[in-house]
């Protein structure tokens, strides 16, 4: 694991412990007791009990709602488009829980069955020209089964922490004296999320999250946003080599395709990895390179018979290291 891919682990490890920890930290959560958010320990309203009481006028009432309600969801909203606009779907690879558990059920299905997907039909190759050696055991199967239950439970906690007091969950749970709603919602998400993660965890991911598609949706619309480069005057390289940089991408795509083909990478950077580990042995630089700008137009206008000219600094020169 490069530099790059122990910055990612970090941020993702970072965040998934955010995740779970921001309600009973009181950080940030939607109690529905008390029918408003908590930012911080502070109750964040709209202010609108003050007017019903007459405490305010309907203009101090109206700056209220724009100024807690309006501008920080448009604060959110811009400046999640704007990194969308231009790295892509930074959020996803670098700090979404949902991901990190998808790219772990990935890894530990792979040892189990060598897929990384229970649809996959052909198993990835044992050794690969990456240097990954990975023989299938099926003694992992075990420890995927858990691995899918453990999260699907962490995450049903979780989430209806971020609606009820923690407290009182956590106690609940730990004296085991759920209320038969509290009961009712853990089993039944625990279930549906253990069914997600093992089954159709990159079906959701490409589809079904709303976040991720929105983001995919803006990244589409820049040209020269970042994007996973291929260096075509040299694809003639890649013939001696196993496809290592499909077998990483944990989105099942083609690093080397069009960016439309491309709609729902993640920018995790792992299918780069892996070519850099693959021509390292060639003493030669990667023919994938994370790339922007000018040198970004040649994967997302590749289409329909165009052909834009490859900025000759894009990549490096084969004959450098």
């Amino acid at each position: 694991m490069n530099k790059r891919q122990n910055q990612r682990l970090l941020t993702r490890s970072l965040f998934f412990i955010l995740f779970i920890v921001a309600p009973p930290l009181d950080i940030f959560r939607f109690d529905l007791t008390l029918n408003h958010f908590i930012l911080f320990g502070q109750p964040w309203t709209l202010g609108l009990e003050a007017f019903q009481s007459g405490d305010v006028t309907p203009l101090q009432a109206g700056l209220n709602i724009i100024l807690r309600g309006f501008v920080p969801l448009a604060l959110v909203v811009g400046v999640g488009a704007w990194v969308s606009w231009r790295w892509g779907r930074l959020y996803c690879g670098w700090l979404c829980p949902h991901f990190s558990v998808v790219e772990i059920i990935n890894s530990l299905m792979r040892r189990a069955s060598g897929k990384l997907s229970v649809w996959d039909k052909k198993q990835l190759p044992q050794l690969q020209s990456d240097g990954k050696h990975i023989v299938p055991d099926g003694n992992w199967w075990f420890v995927t089964a858990i691995a899918a239950v453990g999260f699907a439970f962490l995450w049903a906690v979780a989430l209806l922490t971020y609606l009820l007091p923690p407290g009182e969950i956590y106690t609940n749970l730990w004296n085991a004296s759920l209320t038969r709603n509290q009961a009712v919602f853990l089993t039944v998400a625990t279930i549906a999320l253990t069914v997600e993660f093992t089954f159709a965890r990159h079906l959701f991911c490409r589809y079904g999250c709303a976040v991720g598609v929105a983001q995919s949706l803006i990244w589409m619309g820049n040209k020269r946003s970042m994007v996973v480069g291929f260096d075509r005057q040299h694809a003639s390289a890649c013939v001696a080599c196993d496809k290592s940089c499909e077998h990483a991408c944990p989105m099942h795509l083609q690093p080397r395709s069009i960016k439309r083909k491309m709609f729902t990478c993640t920018q995790c950077m792992q299918c780069v990895q892996s070519c850099e580990q693959v021509q390292q042995k060639l003493s030669a630089p990667s023919l994938l390179k994370m790339v922007e700008k000018e040198c970004a137009l040649d994967v997302s206008m590749r289409d329909f018979g165009n052909r834009p000219e490859t900025p000759q600094d894009c990549f490096e020169p084969r004959s450098k290291r």
